[in-house]
């Protein structure tokens, strides 16, 4: 992973005003066709996986920097003012009902771009996989409801998708971008940011799981009985086992209960379970892709896979404190000044450029200076 962070992503439900949407899309096209312009698509790409320079470019947009509606309005602004034929770039997908389109959309805008059948179906994969990863994969108590896929005309992609913990009203953002995503299943991610870090969560992505990883597929490739046999007594009979075996938070960050990472699942996909047995999954990434294995199936052979082969997951959040919380201290690393520094300096140039009057310019610029040291 190359980056990780907290930024205050309290849920928020609601619309965003359409006096405000139309102001936004606006500024927006300019701003982004001049980043385009001047460092290209790729790079816009890489912008967009950095979730301090995206929380960056809402503030310039206008609208509540530390919302989470953030993500889903200035997503949705940039599907509405980027196009193939100006920008060489697409959104897909979207929030709630608009994210299942996502397939549909990323055919059409592959077949604009004049990309192969082959082509196209690699990018549904990183959409369906990027997704999957991080609905089950990674079990922090966070349900994805939010997924946008970005494309551009060689075939590069990146993601921004938010899932939201209705318990505590939180949100958390993941993002992807193709040119580091070297496995859908071992660290995957840009960045993933967030409004609190978990003491227990069940990180399947993580280096450290590994072996669990392995040792999963080995008990997913076994007969589906068998595995049952295995699932039930544990459940029935050695419950104080397990309660001891999986390791407890310290503290809560939250004031919440944990997100029911304490025992085994009390249902798994049987018939799934079956199909996968009969396919017999060569590797863990072909296990998380097969339809129908959710979190609970996910948790339940990890779990067993400690019970039986001794092979530990991680039970470590992913997320880490961000600059916001100690960066210029070091902590979780030191601040990268520079990367800073280009940030502003494109979303200023951007500004400064777009075809918009002074006034709006002014407002633009004090936004990003106000933006500036509240998350650096």
């Amino acid at each position: 992973m190359q980056r990780t962070g907290i930024a205050r992503l309290p849920l928020h439900w609601g619309k965003a005003p359409r006096w405000l949407t139309i102001r936004m899309q606006r500024l927006a096209k300019e701003m982004m066709t001049i980043i385009v312009d001047e460092y290209g698509t790729k790079n816009l790409l890489k912008r967009m996986s950095d979730p301090f320079w995206f929380q960056a470019l809402g503030c310039v947009l206008g609208y509540d920097w530390h919302s989470s509606g953030v993500t889903t309005v200035v997503t949705r602004t940039l599907k509405e003012v980027l196009n193939p034929e100006e920008h060489g770039l697409v959104v897909c997908g979207g929030k709630g009902k608009v994210s299942r389109q996502t397939p549909n959309e990323i055919v059409n805008a592959g077949e604009k771009f004049g990309l192969t059948s082959r082509n196209i179906a690699d990018l549904q994969y990183a959409s369906k996989m990027s997704a999957k990863v991080d609905n089950t994969a990674i079990q922090a108590g966070y349900q994805l409801y939010h997924h946008a896929f970005f494309l551009v005309a060689d075939g590069d992609w990146a993601v921004v998708q938010q899932g939201m913990c209705t318990q505590d009203r939180t949100a958390r953002r993941y993002h992807w971008v193709s040119e580091n995503t070297k496995s859908f299943i071992v660290e995957p991610h840009n960045a993933i940011v967030g409004d609190v870090r978990r003491e227990l969560v069940l990180n399947m992505t993580a280096k450290e799981s590994e072996g669990c990883r392995k040792a999963s597929v080995d008990v997913a490739k076994e007969p589906t009985e068998k595995i049952r046999r295995r699932v039930i007594p544990a459940k029935l009979e050695h419950q104080k086992l397990l309660s001891e075996w999986i390791p407890k938070p310290v503290s809560n960050l939250t004031g919440a209960n944990e997100i029911g990472m304490l025992s085994m699942p009390r249902s798994m996909n049987w018939k799934a379970l079956k199909k996968v047995y009969e396919f017999q999954p060569s590797n863990y990434e072909e296990l998380l892709s097969f339809k129908g294995v959710g979190p609970s199936t996910i948790r339940g052979l990890a779990l067993i896979a400690e019970l039986i082969y001794g092979e530990k997951p991680s039970w470590k959040d992913p997320v880490k404190y961000s600059f916001a919380y100690g960066g210029k201290d070091g902590v979780p690393f030191p601040v990268d000044r520079k990367a800073m520094d280009q940030s502003i300096e494109i979303l200023s140039q951007a500004i400064q450029e777009a075809k918009l009057s002074s006034k709006e310019k002014m407002h633009s610029l004090q936004r990003l200076r106000q933006f500036s040291p509240r998350c650096f």
